[in-house]
């Protein structure tokens, strides 16, 4: 049997990172693409195409798709917005632009999703069904696999995990509403958190340094991630009383921070949560790392093409 390929490409506001991708998850090529003098949507989409070109070139055998993980809100192929560190891009319909330029079948979903779907088939999540995604970092983001299908919600609106409300009455979150999750869990809240406590200019502090004082036993350091834990913690009990998945995996860089941030927020969740809800699932940290939506954007053009050649089987 001929091996195929597909190409992925997860677009950010400073650089495209582009891979060719086999079946197996196995990267055989991979770039990172700078985006920080692309000023028009233009010229973007011109970065986009001659990724994959750049990656076709390396492909030893047919190139089955690409895909293209984007910020912002995105629904079959049309970028609706939401893409704040890209220029234009409203109510525009990426997936017929890269169509029409390369001839290749093109799927294009919210960069986060594809992150979760790069975990599910190819890292912490693989050989599950069911599964919860988080981000930690400037934000908390997050996505769900449901029944081995990405689920965003009635036209992929939802799945802003980050954005549930853990205290009716709590401080601003940056989306506009009040006590989100990330409003207290981010890294962005536990910086300020560290900040403030230590009078610091929150400039010159980060999560890295924060997890160092945290291993050195640093009062003020223990208590903003004690804190941190008890948030994250409490985000997870609902996720997991509501879905129930197989996984929950956390990524982002403090994350990787050692194995005490995961079995932290395992603690606190095993207090708390629903005996039946948790008793098929894992909270673990994400795998991937930097390739999570990579190889997320080219599993999901395997994952149609599987799904596809299945419908046109039982349509014959």
């Amino acid at each position: 049997m001929t091996q195929t390929y597909a190409i992925g490409i997860d677009v950010g506001g400073t650089a495209l990172k582009c891979g060719l991708v086999d079946i197996d998850g196995e990267i055989i090529y991979s770039f990172l693409m700078p985006s920080n003098d692309a000023f028009t949507e233009g010229e973007v989409i011109a970065l986009i195409n001659a990724a994959i070109r750049k990656c076709a070139n390396h492909a030893p055998g047919p190139i089955v798709g690409v895909g293209i993980g984007f910020p912002g809100i995105v629904e079959n192929g049309v970028i609706l917005g939401g893409a704040d560190n890209l220029p234009g891009f409203t109510n525009f319909n990426l997936k017929n632009s890269i169509y029409s330029s390369t001839g290749l079948e093109v799927i294009i979903n919210n960069d986060a999703n594809m992150m979760a779907w790069g975990e599910t088939m190819y890292g912490a999540g693989k050989g599950c069904s069911d599964v919860v995604f988080l981000t930690v970092g400037t934000g908390i983001g997050g996505s769900l696999v449901i029944n081995n299908q990405l689920y965003g919600g009635f036209r992929n609106r939802g799945t802003e995990m980050g954005h549930m409300i853990i205290k009716h009455d709590g401080i601003k979150c940056n989306c506009g509403s009040i006590g989100c999750l990330e409003a207290y869990a981010s890294v962005t809240a536990l910086v300020e958190n560290y900040a403030k406590l230590t009078n610091q200019d929150p400039a010159t502090v980060n999560g890295k340094l924060i997890t160092k004082k945290y291993l050195e036993h640093e009062v003020e350091a223990v208590q903003v991630m004690q804190s941190h834990f008890d948030y994250l913690a409490t985000g997870v009990i609902s996720l997991i009383n509501i879905f129930s998945p197989q996984k929950v995996i956390i990524g982002g860089g403090i994350s990787a921070s050692g194995s005490f941030y995961i079995e932290e927020i395992k603690k606190r969740v095993y207090k708390k949560v629903m005996t039946d809800t948790i008793s098929n699932t894992e909270i673990v940290a994400a795998a991937l790392e930097n390739n999570a939506g990579l190889l997320g954007c080219a599993g999901l053009v395997f994952q149609n093409l599987s799904y596809l050649n299945q419908l046109q089987k039982h349509e014959a």
